[in-house]
C-alpha cells in the first residue's frame, strides 16, 4: 500500500463531467489499497476571469485582496469533487488552505510555503478518509489568504506529499507528460520516459508549461517523486527522477519558450558602483522578479542596462523605476513586450562543447536576431523578438536531433 497525492489541474476539472471523471480515478486508487490526498486548481479559466477583473479595476491592485479574489476558484472544486467522490461512496471531505494549515510567508500574489502541518491529512487518510485540498493558496503570517503565483496548485501538491510523507505525487494534466518541446508547435517532439529534477526545474523556469517552477523546485529539495500524467489518457507518464535514475544522459533533453516576459532597458545610466543595486534593489522590494540581464561596456561614463521581467509585472516595474530615476540617473526607460524567451537544456552539456554554438548558428540561418543571451551549466536562453517564437522552437529541435523519426 503506498500514499499518493494525486494533483488535477483546471482542465481536468473544467466541468461536472470531468470532476466526475477525476472522482473515478481517485476512487481506483482508494479501491486498490492506496492512501490518497487530492489537490486541485480551480475550473479553467476561472483564474484567468478573477485576475481579469481585478486588473481591470486597477493594473495596481493590492495584493492581499487580489489573493482575497483570485483563491475563491480552487474554493469551489475542492467542494465540487468532495460532493462527487462522496456520489461513488468514497469518504471525502474539502480542505482551504488555511484549514489545514499551509503556511507561507506574506508576499501576496507570489507567496512562498513555509510550513504545512500534515499530521491531521495523515490521521484521515489513515482512518480511510480522501482529503480534497484546495491548491495554490495557504495562509499568511496575518492570517490573510495568500495565493502561490501561477500554477501554485503544482508547489500546493508538491508540498503536500513531502508533509504527508507520500511515495509519489502524480500531477494528472491535459499533455501525458514531458515532451522535447510544444508538441503544438512541433508535432515531431518525443514524450521522455524519464527526466532530472535539475533538467525539470531548468525547462519550467524558462516557460515549460507542464509543471510550476518552484514545485519542482521543492520536489527536488525534498526528494519527492513527481510522475506527469493525462487526466484523459490511460498511458504511461514522465517520471521527474534523480539524476542517478537516467542512464543515458542525452545532450539536450528539451526546448523550452516563454512569451510570458517582457524587456526594459534603461539609456544612459551613471556607470558607477551602487547603480546596479539601486536599480535592482528598488524591483526586489517591489517584489519584481528580474531574469536575463546584461549591461554594456562604458563610455563617457555612461552605460545601458537591459534585463527582463514578467509580462505582467510591466507595469509595477516602470512604476517602481520612474520613482526611482533621480537616484538611479538613467535618462530614459525603454519597455518591450513583444518578445520571448528560447532555451535549450540538457544535463550532457556538462561533458559536451559546441552546444551554444549550435544554437546561435540554427537560429541565423533562419534569420532570427539574437537580443540577449544567459546561460547555466545546463542550459542556453535567448532573447527574440515575439514574432520568431515557432520559427525559432522548430529550427533548434531539429538542429539538435530532437526530432522523432517520421
Amino acid at each position: 500500500m503506498s500514499r499518493i497525492v494525486m494533483k488535477f489541474g483546471g482542465t481536468s476539472v473544467a466541468d461536472l463531467d470531468r470532476i466526475r471523471n477525476v472522482a473515478r480515478r481517485v476512487k481506483r486508487e482508494v479501491e486498490a489499497g492506496h492512501e490518497v490526498a487530492v489537490v486541485v486548481s480551480a475550473m479553467a479559466g476561472v483564474t484567468n476571469q478573477l485576475v481579469k477583473w481585478c486588473q481591470d479595476l486597477s493594473p495596481l491592485h493590492d495584493a492581499r485582496e487580489y489573493d482575497t479574489v483570485v483563491a475563491t476558484g480552487e474554493q469551489v472544486t475542492i467542494g465540487l469533487l468532495a460532493i462527487a467522490l462522496q456520489a461513488e461512496g468514497v469518504d471525502a471531505r474539502s480542505w482551504q488552505g488555511w484549514q489545514v494549515p499551509i503556511r507561507t510567508d506574506g508576499a501576496h500574489g507570489k507567496a512562498r510555503v513555509e510550513a504545512i502541518e500534515g499530521a491531521e491529512l495523515i490521521r484521515r487518510m489513515r482512518m480511510g478518509q480522501v482529503p480534497v485540498v484546495a491548491g495554490f493558496q495557504g495562509i499568511g503570517p496575518d492570517n490573510r489568504v495568500t495565493t502561490l503565483g501561477r500554477g501554485g496548485s503544482d508547489l500546493s501538491a508538491v508540498a503536500l506529499a513531502a508533509a504527508v510523507r507520500a511515495d509519489r505525487c502524480d500531477i494528472y494534466t491535459d499533455v501525458d507528460g514531458v515532451y522535447t518541446t510544444d508538441p503544438r508547435i512541433v508535432p515531431r517532439a518525443r514524450k521522455l520516459e524519464r527526466i532530472s529534477y535539475e533538467e525539470m526545474l531548468e525547462l519550467a523556469s524558462v516557460g515549460a508549461k507542464v509543471l510550476q517552477t518552484r514545485s519542482v523546485e521543492l520536489a527536488m529539495k525534498q526528494r519527492v517523486r513527481v510522475q506527469v500524467l493525462s487526466s484523459f489518457e490511460e498511458r504511461p507518464g514522465t517520471l521527474v527522477v534523480d539524476e542517478d535514475e537516467i542512464v543515458e544522459q542525452p545532450v539536450v533533453s528539451g526546448i523550452a519558450y516563454s512569451r510570458d516576459d517582457a524587456k526594459v532597458t534603461l539609456r544612459r545610466v551613471p556607470d558607477r558602483p551602487g547603480v546596479a543595486a539601486a536599480v535592482f534593489g528598488a524591483l526586489a522590494r517591489a517584489n519584481v522578479n528580474v531574469d536575463m540581464i546584461v549591461q554594456n561596456i562604458g563610455a563617457d561614463g555612461l552605460t545601458d542596462m537591459t534585463f527582463t521581467v514578467g509580462k505582467a509585472d510591466l507595469a509595477r516595474a516602470q512604476d517602481v523605476l520612474e520613482k526611482a530615476r533621480e537616484e538611479v540617473g538613467f535618462e530614459a526607460l525603454l519597455a518591450d513586450p513583444e518578445v520571448a524567451k528560447i532555451s535549450v537544456v540538457g544535463i550532457g552539456m556538462r561533458s559536451h562543447a559546441g552546444v551554444a554554438n549550435t544554437m546561435f548558428r540554427a537560429l541565423a540561418e533562419k534569420g532570427i536576431n539574437i537580443q540577449v543571451i544567459s546561460t547555466s551549466e545546463i542550459k542556453v536562453s535567448v532573447l527574440v523578438g515575439a514574432e520568431y517564437t515557432e520559427l525559432a522552437v522548430r529550427a533548434l529541435h531539429t538542429a539538435y536531433g530532437l526530432d522523432a523519426p517520421a
